[in-house]
């Protein structure tokens, strides 16, 4: 088998996709772990128009883009399928991987916003949940049904970063144990998005490869926080 090598970010979620889908896979590989604030030469050369993580390496030629190196994981190692067979069913998979993209820019404001544009934030947030959990995942346990797909490893990052969101006061968007005003838009909903989660989760124990915890550290920017998620860069 040729070399694989993993030129990643230990903080980024996109490296992690590709972890993921590279342990599913049985698919051994290195990993060279990146400074964003100097980078390598390599990763330069092998990723020059965006210049950024991550990037797969196989056999000496470069794939750039954590969407574009799922899919070619999968085709290049069929074994443990992580898309459908029938052509119905993965055209579905890919729709809700792209919904997934043209909604993640609404996360953006939960770190830094505040007032009205945080608020707003959080309703878009919640409402892309919604959708996403009654009319993509529905009462199925992962995407895949019993099983984790790309789709599922498209949103694996929500099952850690959700969570360190909320650890930033002011900033919940599925804490239920508010009350009144506060309530979170999330009540309304039924609780299989964060079921599915949490299966997601559990299901990484025998492969984990990201931790979020709190940490207590002094705010950074423009976060008005002594909380921050403290991501711990752990390979099976």
């Amino acid at each position: 088998m040729a070399d694989v090598k993993l030129h990643g970010f230990w903080a980024s979620p996109f490296s992690y996709r590709v972890i993921w889908a590279l342990k599913l896979k049985g698919v051994e590989f290195e990993y060279i772990e990146e400074d964003l604030a100097n980078k390598s030469e390599l990763l330069l050369k092998y990723n020059p128009v965006y210049k950024q993580i991550p990037v797969l390496v196989h056999g000496g030629k470069p794939i750039a883009e954590s969407l574009v190196i799922l899919e070619y994981i999968e085709e290049t190692w069929p074994e443990n399928p992580l898309l459908p067979t029938d052509p119905y069913e993965r055209a579905m998979a890919r729709f809700w991987i792209q919904y997934g993209v043209t909604k993640s820019a609404a996360l953006v404001p939960l770190f830094g916003a505040s007032g009205e544009e945080l608020e707003k934030a959080v309703k878009e947030v919640v409402e892309a949940l919604r959708v996403l959990e009654e009319q993509g995942l529905g009462d199925k346990k992962f995407f895949g049904g019993d099983s984790i797909n790309l789709v599922d490893i498209s949103y694996g990052l929500f099952a850690y970063w959700l969570a360190a969101i909320e650890d930033i006061p002011r900033r919940k968007v599925c804490n239920k144990k508010r009350k009144g005003k506060e309530k979170s838009a999330m009540n309304n909903i039924k609780p299989s998005f964060a079921e599915h989660e949490s299966q997601f989760s559990n299901q990484y124990g025998r492969c984990e490869v990201l931790r979020v915890e709190s940490k207590p550290i002094q705010p950074a920017g423009y976060l008005d926080t002594k909380t921050k998620a403290a991501v711990n860069f752990v390979l099976a």
